[in-house]
């Protein structure tokens, strides 16, 4: 029995097109054929989440608690920086909006630490303050906070989100 010898050709892409021959003996197994493998997805950057807090923030400014709560997950938990509250549905986390909403917080992250977990998952955890203006008076709350964003669809949401005020503030 002889061996056949089968040839394929492909493109590899990266900026030059270059025409790769691969050459292989086969007994006509598929087995032998080794599956061509998918490139692995890319992992944000610290940036590109950095960026999240600031498209949270952006959501905040509109005063329309649906469009917040359009950045979190369907099973998101959000532990809120003003009330006692675990938010688990998005009606919960659209009612604790229409309050907080109210006051015209706007959000400054103090000191954050990034870290990627995979190409779809990852955390933005540190410190920041909300300037908020109740009854026409300023008013500032320090607190720490924690993201968890994960990539669905394309769009990153905000799986998890704590936010407490400072204990010594």
């Amino acid at each position: 029995m002889r061996n056949k010898v089968r040839s394929r050709v492909g493109v590899v892409a990266g900026g030059l097109a270059a025409t790769v021959v691969l050459v292989g003996c086969s007994t006509g197994n598929a087995e032998n054929q080794a599956a061509p493998q998918a490139p692995s997805p890319q992992a944000p950057s610290p940036q590109d989440i950095a960026k999240q807090f600031d498209t949270w923030n952006a959501a905040l400014a509109t005063g329309d608690p649906n469009k917040v709560a359009d950045l979190y997950a369907p099973d998101a938990v959000l532990l809120p920086t003003v009330s006692n509250n675990v938010r688990t549905s998005r009606a919960e986390i659209v009612d604790y909006f229409q309050t907080f909403l109210q006051s015209k917080p706007v959000g400054t992250i103090d000191e954050q630490v990034i870290k990627v977990i995979d190409p779809d998952t990852a955390v933005n955890t540190g410190v920041y303050h909300f300037d908020l203006t109740k009854d026409g008076k300023q008013q500032r709350v320090d607190a720490r906070y924690t993201y968890v964003y994960e990539l669905v669809n394309g769009k990153w949401l905000i799986l998890n989100h704590h936010s407490s005020a400072m204990p010594e503030g």
